[in-house]
């Protein structure tokens, strides 16, 4: 975590002027395309949709796009020592501030308040997500664009909302354009980043609109009062950052209908590199009571080989490990197979392997190949030649597990149900048990015995 003061002077506007920020390549979008779409914006604070990305919201009002803004805390811990306003106060000070910017900068837009406390967004981790896949809900992946803070602007909010948005994004197929506030004033020229970054031109009627609305944001532009822990929070010199003719952002365009299993290892590398546990795979009992059913379904006590396709961090694979006497888990991603590795390293006969399937596939055949939650993660050409390795390396009287997550799978193609009616149809293997509830399905499939 970067350490820095808003009473830091921090880098200078003339020092970013010289550096050739300003020649960034344009956001590869015209007027047209963003008229066709919808932009959900994350604000950790009322002022950071301003700041970062005000000028972008009043262009995106002249297009017809339609935009969402989620504000997660109303910001009441801005002025920890004030003698005159209590949080409670300065919140409802903020979030009248707020709307009267948002109002402003894009008079179409709806906005939403998450209720979360300032400056902990990190312990609200999974209701922020759950809030934007809710608003990204329905809508062709394609036709959604998150806006958010920089995941590194080095402020814990605007860091945690980063990072949401980035997981989110990638897991939809989602477009993401990153919002930098802080960087400005802790980075300099010679910090490599902003190089990859995209800039977006303002017409005059953006900037005068953004201006408009950093100058309703009073409480953080002026003083509270002339008592001590009223001061300005945001200096002169750090606007100036946000009045140049345009806005820079880190862009990830859209990755819908095109994610394969060759996506597989960067995107999910990028998940678990940020969360050791990114889907709650030790805590949640969702996850436990899964893989307890998983466990019990399987029509054998013990078997002699063991292949499970995408491990993941190995919650599933150290308990299958103990009903085989050889275990093999693969996956794709570098960063969860590290820790798979440490949950099956006190089992000598098991092992984690990195492999991006179906192009890679292990040697030898086994009498179990479970297959959860990994299926819709391929392209249907990709799924055909993973079940004919499959059928190809599973023994006589071999079991297949499938367990999948029942939901939409936003950014690829295939979900839950057709990955089984494939593995049904290409394989004509008998089903042996079928479970369903409302969020996954579970199937076992046994490979025919030997003929005579």
């Amino acid at each position: 975590m970067v350490a820095f003061s808003h009473t830091d002077t921090g880098t200078s506007e003339s020092e970013w002027a010289a550096s050739g920020v300003a020649a960034l390549p344009e956001l590869p979008l015209s007027a047209d395309e963003l008229a066709d779409m919808t932009f959900v914006v994350l604000a950790a604070h009322p002022d950071d949709e301003t700041l970062g990305a005000g000028g972008f919201l009043a262009k995106l009002h002249a297009a017809g796009a339609a935009v969402e803004v989620l504000l997660c805390t109303a910001g009441e811990a801005s002025h920890p020592d004030s003698q005159t306003t209590t949080p409670e106060q300065l919140a409802a000070v903020r979030l009248t501030e707020f709307d009267s910017a948002v109002s402003g900068l894009n008079p179409s837009a709806t906005w939403r308040f998450l209720e979360l406390a300032d400056g902990q967004l990190a312990a609200s981790t999974e209701r922020i997500a759950d809030s934007l896949r809710a608003a990204v809900a329905g809508r062709p992946a394609d036709s959604v664009t998150i806006i958010a803070p920089y995941r590194h602007d080095g402020h814990t909010d605007h860091d945690t909302l980063g990072s949401i948005a980035a997981e989110v994004a990638a897991q939809g197929g989602h477009g993401l354009l990153e919002y930098p506030i802080w960087y400005w004033l802790w980075a300099g020229p010679d910090d490599s980043t902003w190089n990859s970054w995209v800039r977006v031109p303002l017409a005059d009627q953006d900037q005068r609109a953004k201006q408009r609305a950093m100058g309703a944001h009073l409480s953080q532009t002026k003083p509270l009062s002339d008592q001590p822990g009223d001061e300005t929070l945001l200096s002169d010199t750090f606007l100036e950052h946000f009045r140049r003719p345009w806005e820079a952002f880190a862009w990830h365009p859209s990755t819908a209908g095109s994610n394969s299993a060759a996506d597989a290892e960067r995107i999910f590398d990028e998940v678990h590199s940020r969360e050791e546990d990114p889907w709650s795979y030790t805590t949640s009992w969702y996850e436990r009571r899964k893989r307890s059913l998983t466990l019990a379904a399987l029509p054998e006590e013990s078997y002699e080989s063991g292949l499970e396709l995408g491990c993941s961090i190995g919650t599933l694979s150290e308990e299958l490990a103990q009903r085989c006497q050889q275990f093999l888990g693969v996956d794709a991603s570098s960063a969860a197979l590290a820790q798979a590795a440490k949950r099956l390293a006190r089992f000598p006969s098991a092992h984690a392997k990195h492999l991006t399937m179906p192009g890679e596939w292990p040697e030898g055949t086994f009498d179990l190949v479970v297959l959860s939650e990994t299926g819709y993660y391929l392209s249907p050409d990709e799924l055909s030649e993973l079940l004919a390795r499959i059928e190809a390396t599973t023994r006589h009287g071999g079991t297949l597990v499938l367990c999948h997550w029942r939901h939409p799978i936003s950014g690829w193609q295939l979900d839950a149900e057709a990955v089984h009616a494939m593995a049904r149809t290409q394989l004509g293997w008998p089903t042996h048990g079928l479970y369903r509830e409302k969020d996954f399905m579970l199937e076992i499939l046994l490979a025919p015995e030997r003929t005579a």
